[in-house]
């Protein structure tokens, strides 16, 4: 791998680039589902390649390839430096990037037992247990448990002189529980809906979820579900759990301060954002209980790393601090439009991509409240858990989320079941409504390994750390 950095490096400068910086990056993944009792999929798959990014006449250029043959890599190299040039002629300014220094370093994830090193009979026992134990009850007619696992292997280096070796391996399971009546299908999830907990991480990381153990109460909630209360149609208070506050901060703040879409480079899927750049440190996003940070220094989270795919060092930076918008997800060309260094949020969907501005570990900072204090303290509203669909505009402003469960709060204690609970806001007035955050003791990192960006699509692996939070003055049972 890093002879084919160096080679391809050395064609590029031959061929005319002003600069060049190269990934060889080796992937292996293993999915497994079972389905309602039966095994339903095992999928393997290996991918290795190179992809060769370059400054030609001023402009990107970029080519990749699977063939890393010393000629085949020389070959992308000069093809990479082609584009760019191809593109310079309709260039309107020059290419320009903040500095970065150069690093020799090695930088691999935590991982204690390799999950391709378990076998696939010990891996099926945990999931069909887990799977039975869910159809235990009888409302629950179908069922769902799943496992991923990836290993990633990458080097990096630049014209500039690095040269960056990175390793890491991400486990993923979860399970859902579908029961059955009346005309209605409705889902529990555990330990979160679309395919569960994803980490950096090895084997160890899905025992702790204990699948199996955790079942019988999926199942039972998921039959309660059938003969709950609808969520009234109210303007009320509600308190929403970690995971789905996750997904919130990853709509509603992840995406507008990805500073390629607030600059109008980037308008697929949903793009573009609501905030620009006059806008820093004088825009009230929330209220000063919301402060949020972008940090890929987080252990065994899906947004952590040594480096980003252009080489700059992970590390933490505020984007929300006490309410008021401070600062933007950046690459080293985007972060120097606004005078500032790139806060390493370039990566890339594997070896024949380009990198994009992408999240890392966007979280809520915690607060100080404990979540039974937070809820004896709320005399009426909802408790909202576990996300079940979403919607949001392009620019990130007006949202509709639905969730799994919820319970009543009366008098600053759960009361009945709710089923399809969902609520509806506009994101500087929700956030500006939020008067209480839990705090660490309730703070976790979820992961999201499906955030999809660009054209041709990218799926990001990135991840959200969130406590329970409280929001004033919610709409609620919105769409019916």
């Amino acid at each position: 791998m890093k002879d084919s950095v160096a080679i391809a490096l050395d064609a590029a400068r031959s061929a005319g680039a002003t600069y060049a910086d190269v990934r060889v990056v080796e992937t292996r993944r293993e999915g497994i589902a079972v389905r309602t009792g039966r095994v339903e999929g095992i999928e393997h798959a290996e991918s290795l390649g190179v992809g060769i990014r370059v400054i030609a006449g001023g402009a990107w250029g970029f080519a990749a390839t699977s063939d890393l043959a010393p000629d085949a890599v020389r070959a992308c190299a000069r093809e990479a430096v082609a584009l760019a040039r191809a593109a310079a002629t309709t260039l309107r300014a020059p290419v320009r990037l903040a500095p970065v220094g150069a690093y020799t370093d090695t930088w691999t994830g935590p991982c204690e037992v390799d999950p391709f090193g378990i076998s696939l009979d010990d891996k099926l026992a945990i999931m069909l247990a887990a799977d039975e134990a869910l159809r235990a009850e009888s409302a629950v007619r179908i069922s769902s448990v799943g496992m991923e696992f990836l290993h990633v292997r990458k080097v990096f280096g630049s014209t500039e002189g690095s040269l960056i070796e990175q390793s890491y391996y991400e486990s993923q399971a979860g399970m859902t529980a579908y029961a059955l009546g009346d005309g209605e299908m409705l889902p529990r999830s555990y330990p979160n809906s679309h395919g569960g907990q994803a980490v950096q991480g090895g084997w160890e990381t899905i025992v702790a979820l204990d699948l199996a153990g955790n079942a019988p109460r999926v199942g039972e909630q998921a039959a309660a579900l059938l003969s709950a209360s609808e969520c009234p149609a109210t303007t009320t208070d509600v308190i929403i759990d970690s995971s789905q506050i996750a997904l919130q901060v990853h709509e509603s703040i992840g995406h507008p301060t990805e500073l390629d879409r607030v600059l109008g480079d980037e308008a697929a899927f949903a793009g573009t954002s609501w905030v620009g750049v006059p806008d820093l440190g004088d825009l009230r996003y929330g209220s000063e209980h919301v402060t949020v940070t972008s940090d890929s220094t987080v252990p065994g989270s899906l947004g952590s790393f040594g480096y980003d795919d252009e080489g700059v060092p992970a590390q933490r930076d505020y984007l929300v601090r006490d309410g008021i918008l401070a600062g933007f997800q950046s690459s080293r060309e985007s972060a120097l439009e606004i005078g500032r260094t790139s806060n390493a949020c370039m990566r890339a969907d594997g070896w024949n991509r380009q990198p994009l501005v992408r999240m890392t570990t966007v979280s809520l900072e915690p607060g100080m409240w404990a979540l039974p204090d937070l809820i004896a303290d709320t005399e009426r509203g909802i408790y909202f858990e576990t996300n079940n669909s979403w919607s949001i505009d392009d620019r990130r402003l007006n949202f509709q989320f639905a969730c799994e469960i919820g319970w009543e709060i009366e008098n600053g204690m759960l009361g009945r079941m709710i089923k399809n609970p969902n609520y509806t806001g506009i994101t500087p007035e929700f956030w500006g409504s939020c008067d209480a955050v839990c705090n660490r003791d309730h703070w976790q990192v979820w992961g999201i390994p499906n955030c999809g960006k660009g054209e041709p699509m990218q799926v990001a692996h990135v991840a959200h750390g969130a406590a329970p939070a409280r929001f004033r003055g919610v709409r609620v049972g919105v769409g019916r």
